[in-house]
Formats: C-alpha cells, structure tokens, sequence
C-alpha cells in the first residue's frame, strides 16, 4: 500500500488500482483476523475436551490438528478396536493388493477419511523438525531405501500406533524414555 502511494511515475488508472489494491488489502486483512478468532475458539474449545492435554503433549499435534483429530474420530476411540483400525481409517495401514499366486504386495490405500490422514502426516513433519525420536526414525527408513513421503507416511503410522497407546492408557508422551537402574 504504501509503496503505490510513493510512487512518482503517473500511470492511467494509477489511482482506481491504488483503491482497489487498498480495498483488497483490507479485506485480506479482516479475513486474518477473523482467522485469529477462530482459531483461538477452536483452540479454546479443544482445551475443554477430556483428551486434549493426552494428544497435544505428541510432539507436532498442537490444539488446531489434535481438534482436526478429535473431530474426525467423532472424540469416541471406543469406535476403533485397534490402533489398526485407527490407522486404516487414517490412510497411514497399508492396503494388500493380493492376486492369484502373488501375495505381499501391499500399497497405499483408496478410501480413507483425508482430514484423518492430514493431521497425521502433518504432525509427522513437524515432529520430524522438533522431535529427536521421529528425526532418528525418519533418518532410519530413508537410510532403508524409502521415499520421503514413504518415510513420512510409515512415521504417521507409528504416530498412530504410539498416540492410540498414549490414550488408551490416559499417559502423557515422554520425549525420551525413563532410564531403569542396571542390577
């Protein structure tokens, strides 16, 4: 904005541009705050829930994805039997693609919720960053030959496998394990 108002050089239609660029930049401006306030009433209200402090103490779920997860889980984790059926709803379990006399060939699935697998892969990728444990892994599986988003996608699944655990025993995610005392 203030850049086209110190410009010297006259254009035709200079000054129409200049509103409308100021009028879009306004409303672009109205939108992020609106943003803002939504956020914070997500985050807020993902707070109020009962399993909020379990998922966001994983390194790279924070209140915006760990609400995505709640609300496309509908809160219930009585609905999955298994971090398996978590994980296969989630995109994150390989699917066989078994015939005849071939069988271990196993591929991404098709049907799957893609928020779910959003919030997984997302959280994979921060925690790539910020979480030594999910760095070592991701290192390890490019290491075997994986693709980056093969190696993403096997950390979403043990993400998976690890926040299933976290909530069915009501733990908080410990960065790096207890040390036992040696007999």
């Amino acid at each position: 904005i203030e850049a086209a108002e110190r410009q010297h050089t006259a254009v035709p239609g200079e000054k129409i541009t200049a509103q409308v660029i100021l009028t879009m930049a306004k409303e672009v401006m109205g939108l992020n705050e609106q943003i803002t306030e939504i956020d914070k009433l997500i985050t807020a209200r993902f707070r109020d829930h009962e399993l909020a402090e379990v998922i966001s103490s994983m390194p790279g779920i924070g209140p915006l994805l760990g609400a995505e997860f709640l609300a496309a889980t509908a809160g219930d984790m009585s609905r999955f039997g298994t971090a398996d059926r978590l994980a296969s709803l989630a995109g994150v379990a390989p699917v066989p693609r078994d015939s005849g006399n071939v069988s271990g060939n196993l591929h991404r699935p098709r049907r799957y919720h893609r928020g779910l697998q959003r919030v997984f892969y997302t959280s994979a990728l921060i925690s790539i960053r910020n979480c030594d444990a999910s760095r070592r892994f991701y290192e390890r599986k490019r290491a075997e030959g994986k693709r980056h988003t093969q190696a993403v996608l096997a950390l979403a699944r043990r993400r998976v496998n690890v926040l299933w655990a976290l909530i069915r025993d009501g733990r908080y995610y410990q960065r790096e394990l207890p040390v036992t005392a040696s007999a």
